[in-house]
Order: structure tokens, then C-alpha cells, then sequence
């Protein structure tokens, strides 16, 4: 992360309440936060300024313009039915979910206040929509997984250690998401002549079993699924590449940002900030239903030069020239 950047986030964390309001004031259109995660991660942080950013560019001022309120489930999967029943209650104008976990707790407990997903995955088969652009009901939003991002992050993986025959799987066993990414893997293992070793997860005090299980197995590079429990848990996961010296690949940047190798995927903070797009066009009366699922284009490549020095690993310059970001 860009040092200004990270002092940004900072400076912003203060600015957004951490405890859902109990009493709101229905002056302005409510918008109701529903996360995973905790109330005191940067991360989530970091996703909450970007999307009250993409706000102010469209003339809204928090308190003036709308009212906000969070309802976070502290990493505890179990607890999102209890939170989003209670963000329910509070009546919301728009509900802006993180990620398919808080979409799927969402339209179980509503199905007519509006809800919007900074990252959908498989909204067909989850019964939000007819197809993937096309949403039926209150669901709506950007979709970051793209079919065919697990195959070219499992090729990516044989760039980054030539010759790898068996590749690690961390699969979180949790998410609607990862599911479908551990098929394609497994069937372009298949077509590559690639053994795919899965190690399950389901908390983040799974990850370092996980990486002694893959170490065990005599993988030689690791791809990490993309999902709203391990992107949260990127520090972690880092750590456990580093103590058995695994090169990972990764789907979002964050993971690089926190001492991964190398990621290739859609920009996170872009769909975020894109929420607000979805918020302020509902806020005018426009259906979720009327509201095309988006794909964003922006798929980047990240590389941490310093990880992999610290692994022993010379990446080859054909992928350095085609990174965009390069952290050294």
C-alpha cells in the first residue's frame, strides 16, 4: 500500500461510526452497512471510506444527504443472520453488502429493501438473477469472481515455479464463491496434467494447518482462493507462506499488500467505490432489478519483489513487464 494511500485510511477511520446506531434519525435515506468482518479492521475500513468516497463525487455528504449504519459480524459467519436481522429492523433505504457471504444473509432476511454487492459471485445460482448481468429481485451489484481468473491464476503459478506438477488449494469451504473457483482449478489442473492438492478451510485458525498440510505434500506453489474470509485473513495466510516458504498466488492485491507474492484479479476498491454508483441511482427510485450486475475490466498484477527474495524466487521478467504494480 502506497504510503499516502495508508495515511488516507487512517486519517478516515475516525469518520465513520463502529457501532451500529441503535436510533437513527429519518431526516435522510438510510444506508445500512452489512459486513463480515469487524468494525475495527483496517480493512473494512479501508472499503467503507472508499465507498462514502464514491459518494462525495456524486454530491452526497454523509449527515446532510443520508445517514449510515453498520451491522458487523466480527468474522463470525454464525452471527450474520442475528446482524442482518437486526439491520433489517432499522428499516434501511439500501443495504450495501461486502461480498456474496452478507448478499446471501441479506436476501434471506429481506426480500424488499434494496440490496447492493460491492463483490457478487454466482448470481444465477444463487437466485438473484436470470443471468449473470441480469438481477430478478432486490440483489444487485459488481461481480469481481470472473469465470476464467482461477485457470489463468493456476498458469500464473506455473510461471512463477516452472515445471510444478502438484500445486496447493487453499479452499474456503464457507464461501458461495469458492466452490465453483476450486472446479475450474481442478479442471484446468486436469487439462495442464497438474495435480491440485486442496487444503480446506474454514476460519482463519485453519490457514497455518492448512500450509503445513500443503508443505507436507510436496506442493511447490500455492494458489489462494478468492473469498471474503481470506482476503480478510491476508496477513495471516502471508505468514504461513513465508514459514514454509511457499510461493502463493492470489486473486486480490491485498493479499500482496500484506506480504504475498503475486496476485492477479479485479481491483477491490474499485467495486467498492463503484457501490455508490448502484446506492445513488436506487436512492433516484431506479430498481436493483433494473440495475445490471457489472464486470469490471480492470484486472491487474501485482508482485512483491521483497517476498520473493525472501522465498529464493527470481520472477521472471516476462511477468515483471506485465505487472502493474510492482512493491519493492
Amino acid at each position: 500500500m502506497r504510503r499516502r494511500q495508508f495515511i488516507t485510511l487512517i486519517g478516515g477511520a475516525a469518520a465513520w461510526p463502529f457501532v451500529a446506531r441503535a436510533q437513527v434519525t429519518r431526516k435522510h435515506p438510510l444506508i445500512g452497512r452489512l459486513s463480515f468482518g469487524s468494525r475495527d479492521t483496517l480493512l473494512i475500513v479501508r472499503y467503507i471510506n472508499g465507498f462514502l468516497s464514491g459518494m462525495r463525487e456524486l454530491g452526497y455528504v454523509e449527515g446532510r444527504d443520508f445517514d449510515m449504519t453498520y451491522a458487523m459480524a466480527d468474522f463470525h459467519a454464525d452471527r450474520l443472520p442475528q446482524v442482518t436481522a437486526e439491520l433489517v429492523k432499522l428499516a434501511p433505504d439500501v443495504i450495501v453488502a461486502g461480498a456474496t457471504l452478507e448478499a446471501v444473509a441479506a436476501a434471506k432476511a429481506t426480500a424488499t429493501i434494496p440490496i447492493v454487492v460491492g463483490a457478487l459471485a454466482e448470481p444465477v445460482a444463487l437466485g438473484f438473477a436470470t443471468s449473470d448481468a441480469r438481477p430478478t429481485g432486490n440483489v444487485t451489484g459488481i461481480m469481481p469472481y470472473v469465470k476464467g481468473l482461477p485457470a489463468k491464476q493456476l498458469e500464473l503459478a506455473r510461471e512463477v515455479v516452472p515445471g510444478a506438477t502438484r500445486i496447493g488449494l487453499v479452499d474456503d469451504v464457507t464461501d458461495p464463491k469458492a466452490h465453483p473457483q476450486r472446479q475450474e482449478i481442478e479442471a484446468a489442473g486436469r487439462s495442464l496434467e497438474i495435480e491440485i492438492v486442496p487444503a480446506e478451510v474454514r476460519t482463519a485458525a485453519d490457514i497455518d494447518a492448512a500450509y503445513q498440510a500443503l508443505a507436507s505434500a510436496g506442493v511447490r506453489v500455492v494458489v489462494v482462493e478468492q473469498s471474503n474470509m481470506l482476503v480478510n485473513a491476508s496477513k495471516t495466510i502471508a505468514e504461513a507462506a513465508a514459514s514454509k516458504r511457499l510461493p502463493t498466488v492470489y486473486g486480490y492485491r491485498e493479499h500482496v499488500e500484506a506480504g504475498g507474492l503475486v496476485s492477479y484479479g479485479i481491483n477491490l476498491d474499485w467495486c467498492q467505490h463503484r457501490e455508490a454508483y448502484y446506492v445513488d441511482k436506487i436512492l433516484k427510485g431506479t430498481k436493483p432489478s433494473d440495475l445490471p450486475i457489472e464486470f469490471p475490466t480492470n484486472v491487474e498484477l501485482v508482485i512483491n519483489l521483497k517476498t520473493a527474495k525472501a522465498l529464493g524466487i527470481t520472477v521472471p521478467s516476462s511477468l515483471l513487464v506485465r505487472a502493474d504494480e510492482v512493491i519493492e
